[in-house]
């Protein structure tokens, strides 16, 4: 009877663990693969968005770090694991309009 309890323990932990790796780990993975590419792929020019959601432009890649010019024209030094987005033209266009037309807004207001 007890030899019984035991297998079904045993099976009941794997499933648990196959439950936990499918559901967890899996896509942790998946996720981090996704972000270790995009690092990889950075090129001048590209629209980037970091960790803290500071908007900007690659100007320079360097061995572990960039150089990012953002709107004002200032260049600033980030770490490339902070980049968690790049932009196409079409998003960084959109995002040009909404900007503008909040500025617009807040004009209007005052």
């Amino acid at each position: 009877m007890e030899g019984g309890g035991a297998l079904s323990l045993i099976v009941l932990l794997a499933v648990f663990g196959g439950i936990f790796y499918f559901l967890l780990i899996r896509p942790q993975r998946k996720k981090q693969q996704q972000h270790e590419e995009l690092v990889k792929n950075l090129q001048s020019g590209n629209k980037i968005v970091t960790a803290g959601g500071i908007h900007g432009e690659v100007i320079k890649v360097l061995d572990d770090s960039l150089l990012v010019k953002v709107e004002d024209g200032t260049v600033i030094r980030f770490q490339q694991d902070s980049v968690v987005e790049t932009l196409t033209e079409e998003e960084d266009e959109e995002e040009d309009e909404e900007q503008i037309d909040e500025r617009e807004e807040e004009e209007d207001s005052s």
